[in-house]
């Protein structure tokens, strides 16, 4: 009997590092989400969605698509929705298929750049061209790390740079957009010297990583033993990456920001809580031209595809803030 305690009690001791190593090597190096049937019918026809597409690969191996508005002034079914969204707001729109401005889309964790090409129709519909980058460790990119910001936050300015001396367009006017694990890699980006965004929208993102693990693990296992568990996650993930999690802190980033920023989150998010969303938008500058979107009853998975129009609010964000006056 007492083997058997002392062998249950060495199990029990046992399973919050097994659960810890598990959600540090999920974090580190996510499961690659492979292309959806909806990617390949993109892909296939992009015309169809009123855009022309062009792939890229950067110096360092990044691999990226380049989405502009089709020629000829085509539209897809919903760069036709969103334009009467933004004339009903209203915007002076721009004729279809014209550009006035550059902006670099972030995906998420388990994301890829293909899943941002239904937004980018959006976006191109507006007037902009998109560039669509795979984050390390996601997609087609080999690397087989993501740090949440820490390492990749040189990755939009750099695709912005690479794209233009490859197709020939000028870097200037940019925006950048990211989501959840994107949005901390955008606000690196933002915060960095010399950026050049002159607008974002940062969608369903955090304040910091170790806020987030938190949640998770309370929500899993309660306050204690969670408390217990994301200690010993931020200890594997920094074994595994060399990298700190209270080092991928956007809201110690956040004063930095100079350019306009839009904070957008889902009231019902159960991965990333609306008050990381909160918390980060308050970290801002006052005197910062900013703004907070709070999307009804939207989850970290759907946020972008509720009744509420996000869309159009992102793209007017970027339409005021973006083009050349």
């Amino acid at each position: 009997m007492k083997r058997k305690r002392i062998v249950l009690g060495g199990v029990f001791l046992l399973v919050p590092f097994l659960a810890g190593w598990l959600a540090a090597d999920q974090m580190a190096h996510p499961p690659r989400r492979p292309l959806q049937d909806y990617h390949r019918e993109f892909l296939a026809d992009p015309a169809a969605h009123g855009v022309l597409l062009r792939p890229l690969t950067c110096a360092d191996g990044t691999p990226c698509l380049v989405c502009e508005p089709a020629p000829h002034g085509a539209l897809g079914k919903r760069g036709l929705v969103i334009r009467e969204q933004l004339l009903q707001k209203g915007l002076t729109l721009v004729a279809p298929g014209s550009v006035v401005g550059t902006l670099v889309l972030v995906h998420g964790r388990r994301g890829r750049k293909e899943d941002y090409l239904l937004v980018a129709e959006r976006f191109c519909a507006a007037g902009f061209r998109c560039i669509l980058p795979d984050l390390p460790a996601h997609g087609e990119h080999q690397g087989e790390t993501a740090c949440f910001g820490v390492r990749e936050g040189h990755l939009p300015a750099m695709v912005l740079q690479e794209a233009a001396a490859k197709f020939g367009f000028n870097p200037q006017p940019a925006g950048i957009m990211g989501m959840s694990m994107g949005g901390a890699v955008s606000v690196r980006a933002l915060s960095q010297e010399g950026a050049p965004w002159r607008a974002a929208v940062l969608v369903s993102t955090f304040d910091s990583l170790d806020h987030v693990v938190r949640h998770q693990t309370a929500g899993w296992a309660g306050e204690a033993l969670g408390s217990v568990w994301s200690r010993i996650t931020g200890w594997f993930y920094q074994c595994q990456t060399d990298v700190a999690i209270s080092a991928a802190n956007s809201a110690a980033l956040a004063p930095r920001l100079k350019c306009p920023v839009l904070v957008a989150h889902g009231t019902s998010d159960r991965v990333i809580p609306v008050e990381c969303g909160r918390h980060l938008y308050e970290a801002l500058p006052q005197g910062l031209e900013k703004r907070w979107v709070e999307i009804p009853g939207a989850d970290h998975d759907n946020v972008l595809i509720t009744d509420f129009p996000i869309y159009a609010e992102m793209a007017e964000w970027m339409l005021r803030h973006v083009p050349n006056p």
